[in-house]
């Protein structure tokens, strides 16, 4: 049975749009073709409406994606109900929570290292995270050293894993420049690399941010 033709929206006054929306319809946008895609002109293209009607619910672009962030850390931040009474796991738990989350949805990533941008609902995580190194020993201003150090690594993990997956879907399983590389490299001029070259894909691809971040949360907390 066919299915009965949507109403056709008749001239005039665009219809009434929510926050809801605005924020669901820039989701689905960034999700498939990334942020630098999503434009309030498509925006309001895509929601049926005018740029000028989603200014009475954001501001600019950037508000907007402050937005994305808060909606994505409250659906998928979850507070624990107990975090480990050691500080210094406490620490580890939220960075690996920070990750886990952002891991699932790489765009969020994109936008959190390109622009100065934070969301208020990751705050408790990155609380946890100065006040763990704190409890550690460390002075504040050196425990937010420790939590940028903590965030370089976690961001960067994530952006390098999801880049050099993309590059390997359109390579199409063909060897890539690296492969091609590692596959003549001399013994005699870099022994320990042509010693594990057939194995570097691999091994590379492994997932070892816990072993990372646990080298990592140690070395900072190493009395220099």
């Amino acid at each position: 049975m066919s299915q009965p033709a949507a109403p056709r929206r008749t001239p005039g006054r665009p219809p009434r749009i929510s926050r809801e929306e605005v924020v669901e319809t820039a989701r689905r946008i960034v999700a498939a073709d990334g942020v630098d895609r999503l434009t309030m002109r498509r925006l309001a293209t895509e929601i049926g409406s005018t740029p000028m009607a989603l200014y009475h619910h954001v501001r600019n672009k950037e508000e907007l994606l402050v937005l994305l962030l808060d909606d994505y850390a409250a659906r998928t931040l979850r507070r624990p109900e107990e975090l480990p009474a050691r500080p210094r796991e406490r620490v580890v738990a939220a960075a690996a929570a920070i990750h886990e989350a952002l891991a699932a949805c790489p765009w969020i990533v994109e936008v959190l290292t390109a622009d100065d941008l934070m969301s208020t609902s990751a705050l408790w995580f990155v609380e946890q995270i100065v006040d763990g190194l704190v409890e550690c020993g460390l002075s504040p201003e050196r425990a937010v050293h420790g939590y940028r150090a903590i965030w370089y690594y976690t961001a960067g993990e994530i952006v390098v894993r999801t880049t050099a997956a993309r590059r390997r879907r359109a390579a199409n399983d063909r060897p890539t420049y690296r492969d091609r590389v590692f596959a003549d490299l001399d013994p005699g001029l870099l022994p320990r690399l042509a010693q594990v070259a057939d194995r570097w894909a691999p091994l590379t691809a492994e997932d070892t941010y816990l072993d990372g971040l646990h080298a990592l949360v140690d070395g900072l907390l190493t009395p220099r």
